[in-house]
C-alpha cells in the first residue's frame, strides 16, 4: 500500500517533509498507534487491492495536475459492478506498471453523491478517463485488454479528442444545413441546463454511430440562449428540445435519450413513412391475419395532389400508425374506391354488424391535415377492439375505457369462444359510443385483475371501467351476459358506482415532518385546494429514493411550520395515484401541486436532489409561503 500510494500521493503529501526533516523509528511507531486510534479520515486516499478509493472530499485534490486517471463509479449491491471487481484490480495493477504509472481509482456513486451528479453518473459501473482534469466517455467492452490499451493511448503526450460529430448550428448557416438535410436530428440547448449536459455525451456518441452509415444520419445542436431567434422560431420552450427536420419541414421527436436508443430511432425515422403496397394480396393479408387498424392512402401516382400531404401525415403520426400507400388500380378497384383516398379498415376478426368495413376519406392537396388525423384517430380502434400490452398505450389511452377480462385468443381452436364473447359485449357498446370498449386476456393484465380485487372472483369473465382520473370500478362477480354489463355501465353513467383504491391503511398518527399519503387519502391531501403540497412519489426498493429519504426529511423539517405547506410522500407501488396528471414513469417521482391549479402539477426535473435545490424549487411555486421576520 505506501509504494503505491506514495506514487499517486497529492502534492501536499509529498512535500510534507525536507530532506533535512528527521523521524526516528519509536516516534513513527508512536505515531502509527495514535493513527490507528483516531477517526477516519475521509481526506485520505486508501487502497484496497491496488485500487485507490476516492471520495467527494478527497477527489478534487488527488485528479489535480494528473495527467491521466482511470475512475469507475459504481454501487455496492451492483452485481455487474461486483463481477467486474476482479477485472478492474487486474487492470490496476497493469497500469501501475506503465511508466509512468497511471492510477487507477473506484468511486462509491450512492455515497460520493456529488461526484456522481457531477459525471452524470446514471448507471453502474461507469468507467471514465480524466486527461488533464478533462472527462474521457468510456464506452467499449469491460475487459481488461480493451480499457489498458484505451488509457494508454489517452495518456500518450500528443493525444487529443476526435471532433465532434455533432454539427454546430446558428443564424448563419441552419437554413442552408437543414434544408439541404434529407433528414436531421437537431437538439436545442441551453448551456445551463442539467439535462442537456447529461444528454451531451449520448447525443455525440450517437452522432458518431450515425455518421458511420450510408448516407449519414446528422445531429446538430443550437445553443437556444445565445439563438433566441431561432428558438422563437420553433417554438422552443423548454431544454433540451430535440426535432427531426425532413429538408426543412420540422417534425417532433419523441424518442429515447440515450446513445442506441437515439441510434435506433432515427434509423427507423429515415425509412420512408408510408409503405408502397403492390398488390391485391398484400391487402387480404392485412385484412385476414392482421391485429391493427389498417390504413391505406390511394393514388394516383406520386404526383397525386394529396400524396405529399398523406406523406407529411404519416410522418407526424408514424410512431402511433403503420401507414401504407398504393398506386395500384387492382388494389382501388378490391376497396371498391377512386384515387386520391385514404381507407381506413380494421382486420376481419373485429368486423361486425354494427360498424362499417371501410371508412375514406378524400384526400386532396386542399384537405385540411386535422381533417386527416381527425379521421385516423377516430377509426383507430373498432367498436369492441383487444386491448394487449403492446398497444395499451396507443390505442387504449382514452377513458372511460370498458374492459372485459378473459381468455382471449384469436388463434385457430379459440377463436370461436372468443368471438362469443365479444359479440356480448358488442351488444352493449353499439349504444354507448361516448365510451371505449375492449376484450383483455386475464393474464396479460393479471395484476390489473389483482388490483381491482378480481383475482379470485370465481368467474371466467370480470369487468372493470377504467375511468378519468385514475378511478377504477369493478362490476361485482357474477356470471357474464349482455344485461348484467349494460346495467353496469349504466350505473357508471349515473354516477351510481363508488371507485375502487388500492391503498395502504390510513396513517394514526400523521404528524410528522413528512406527510404519509397513501390511495384513499390522496385528494383530500395532495388535491386539497387549501394547500400547496410537494409529493415524492417512490418505491420502498429503490436506491435513489433512499439516498433522498433524509434530505426529504430534512426539507420537512425546514417547511414544518408553513401551516398550508405540506410535504408529503406517497409509496406509489402499494397505492393508487388517483389523478391522470400526476405520471409516475419511474422513482423517485416528485411534483409540486400549487393550491391554484391541482390539475396541473409541477414536476421537479432537477437532479440535484439536494436541500438547496428542493427548497429553491418549493419557494419558487409556492402559492401560500409566509416568511418571518427572521427569514426575511
Amino acid at each position: 500500500m505506501g509504494s503505491l500510494l506514495s506514487q499517486f500521493a497529492p502534492r501536499c503529501f509529498k512535500d510534507s517533509f525536507t530532506k533535512d526533516d528527521t523521524i526516528d523509528e519509536e516516534e513513527e511507531e508512536e505515531e502509527e498507534d495514535y493513527d490507528e486510534d483516531e477517526d477516519e479520515d475521509d481526506s485520505q486516499v486508501k487502497e484496497e487491492n491496488g485500487v485507490l478509493v476516492l471520495n467527494d472530499d478527497n477527489f478534487d485534490t488527488f485528479v489535480a495536475d494528473r495527467d491521466t486517471v482511470l475512475l469507475e463509479f459504481y454501487a455496492p449491491w451492483c452485481g455487474h459492478c461486483k463481477q467486474f471487481a476482479p477485472v478492474y484490480e487486474k487492470i490496476a495493477k497493469t497500469l501501475q506498471e506503465n511508466d509512468p504509472p497511471i492510477p487507477v481509482a473506484k468511486i462509491d456513486a450512492t455515497a460520493a453523491s456529488a461526484l456522481a451528479s457531477r459525471y452524470d453518473v446514471g448507471g453502474y459501473p461507469t468507467i471514465k478517463i480524466l486527461k488533464k482534469g478533462q472527462v474521457v466517455d468510456y464506452d467499449g467492452s469491460r475487459t481488461e485488454n480493451d480499457i489498458v490499451a484505451k488509457v494508454k493511448e489517452i495518456s500518450q503526450p500528443n493525444w487529443t479528442p476526435p471532433p465532434e460529430m455533432t454539427l454546430v448550428l446558428t443564424k448563419d448557416n441552419f437554413d442552408e444545413v437543414v434544408n439541404d438535410a434529407d433528414i436531421i436530428l437537431v437538439e436545442f440547448y441551453a448551456p445551463w441546463c442539467g439535462h442537456c449536459k447529461k444528454l451531451a455525451p449520448e447525443y455525440e456518441k450517437a452522432a458518431k454511430e450515425l455518421s458511420k452509415r450510408s448516407p449519414p444520419i446528422p445531429l446538430a445542436k443550437v445553443d437556444a440562449i445565445a439563438e433566441t431567434d431561432l428558438a422563437k422560431r420553433f417554438d422552443v420552450t423548454g431544454y433540451p428540445t430535440l426535432k427531426i427536420f425532413r429538408k426543412g419541414k420540422a417534425f417532433d421527436y419523441s424518442g429515447p435519450r440515450e446513445k442506441y436508443g437515439i441510434v435506433d430511432y432515427m434509423i427507423e425515422q429515415s425509412e420512408p413513412p408510408s409503405k408502397e403496397i403492390l398488390g391485391v394480396k398484400q391487402v387480404q393479408e392485412f385484412l385476414k391475419d392482421g391485429s391493427d387498424v389498417i390504413i391505406i392512402g390511394i393514388f394516383k401516382d406520386a404526383d397525386d395532389q394529396g400524396y405529399q400531404l398523406y406523406q407529411d401525415i404519416a410522418n407526424n403520426m408514424r410512431e402511433d400508425y403503420k401507414f401504407h400507400h398504393t398506386f395500384n388500380n387492382e388494389v382501388a378497384k378490391f376497396l371498391k374506391v377512386s384515387f386520391g383516398k385514404l381507407v381506413v379498415m380494421q382486420p376481419e376478426k373485429f368486423h361486425s354488424k354494427y360498424e362499417r368495413k371501410i371508412n375514406v376519406l378524400d384526400i386532396q392537396e386542399s384537405t385540411d391535415g386535422a381533417a386527416i388525423k381527425d379521421h385516423l384517430v377516430k377509426h383507430a380502434v373498432p367498436l369492441v377492439g383487444h386491448r394487449t400490452i403492446s398497444n395499451d398505450a396507443k390505442r387504449y389511452a382514452k377513458r372511460p375505457l370498458v374492459v372485459v377480462y378473459y381468455t382471449v385468443d384469436f388463434s385457430f381452436d379459440y377463436r370461436v369462444a372468443t368471438q362469443y364473447w365479444r359479440n356480448k359485449v358488442l351488444e352493449v357498446a353499439k349504444d354507448f359510443p361516448e365510451y371505449t370498449f375492449a376484450i383483455a386476456d386475464e393474464d396479460d393484465y393479471s395484476s390489473e385483475v389483482k388490483d381491482l380485487g378480481l383475482s379470485d372472483s370465481g368467474e371466467d369473465i370480470n369487468v372493470a371501467i377504467l375511468a378519468e382520473g385514475g378511478k377504477k370500478y369493478a362490476m361485482e362477480p357474477e356470471e357474464f351476459d349482455s344485461d348484467m354489463l349494460r346495467d353496469f355501465v349504466l350505473s357508471f353513467k349515473k354516477g351510481k358506482l363508488k371507485a375502487i383504491v388500492k391503498s395502504q391503511p390510513v396513517p394514526k398518527n400523521n404528524k410528522g415532518p413528512i406527510t404519509i399519503v397513501v390511495g384513499k387519502t390522496f385528494d383530500s391531501i395532495v388535491m386539497d385546494p387549501k394547500s400547496d403540497v410537494l409529493i415524492e412519489f417512490y418505491a420502498p426498493w429503490c436506491g435513489h429514493c433512499k439516498q433522498l429519504e433524509p434530505v426529504y426529511t430534512e426539507l420537512g423539517k425546514k417547511y414544518k411550520h408553513q401551516k398550508n405547506l405540506v410535504i408529503a410522500k406517497m409509496d406509489a407501488t402499494a397505492n393508487d395515484v388517483t389523478n391522470d396528471h400526476y405520471k409516475v414513469d419511474g422513482f423517485p417521482t416528485i411534483y409540486f401541486a400549487p393550491s391554484t391549479d391541482k390539475n396541473n402539477p409541477i414536476k421537479f426535473e432537477n437532479e440535484q436532489r439536494d436541500l438547496e435545490h428542493l427548497s429553491a424549487f418549493v419557494e419558487e411555486h409556492s402559492t401560500k409561503l409566509s416568511r418571518t421576520k427572521e427569514e426575511l
